[in-house]
């Protein structure tokens, strides 16, 4: 039986277009190209012989199980996944996909893009809907305030610019 993993907490069903794009590339990916590669390792390392010491065809089938729980996943999150394709009517607000440029305290710009929670890629500035930073920005406009409580305490932005070009990354 493997290591016990708790459940992971229901964040929200909202994603990109683009987000979409690449978690269904992922998913053909790893049904079309990945695991038909990873099925033929394994078939042939089968046939060399006796199985249960055989490291390739272990590997290969921890591989395949782990190919396998990733496109159950993928399969069934896409179906409940509900996509944003546009920008909302009122854009001077920050929403669903806005990019928001802060300035902090120092007088510092950070620019972020609210995105679902199978999006997130902090290098690239893209932050949860869920996250408390993105739940302090819902909803404001330019030029107001934002407190965030964060683990090292609590900072303050000021809401500098609001954008909504799908073409950013």
């Amino acid at each position: 039986m493997g290591r016990y993993r708790p459940p992971r907490s229901r964040g929200s069903n909202y994603i990109t277009s683009e987000g979409e794009r690449r978690l269904r590339e992922e998913l053909k990916y790893l049904w079309k190209v990945k695991r038909p590669e990873v099925t033929q390792s394994v078939q042939e390392a089968a046939a060399q012989g006796d199985r249960s010491e055989n490291a390739e065809y272990i590997y290969g089938k921890k591989q395949l199980r782990e190919i396998d729980r990733r496109v159950r996943f993928l399969d069934k999150r896409l179906e409940e996944l509900e996509v944003v394709y546009r920008p909302p009517t009122d854009q001077s607000r920050i929403y669903f996909a806005a990019w928001v440029t802060l300035e902090d305290e120092n007088g510092k710009e950070h620019r972020y893009r609210i995105v679902g929670p199978d999006e997130i890629d902090l290098e690239n500035g893209m932050i949860s809907i869920d996250s408390p930073m993105a739940k302090a920005l819902l909803k404001k406009s330019i030029d107001d305030e934002v407190q965030v409580i964060t683990p090292s305490g609590t900072k303050y932005y000021e809401i500098v610019a609001i954008e909504y070009n799908t073409d950013k990354n």
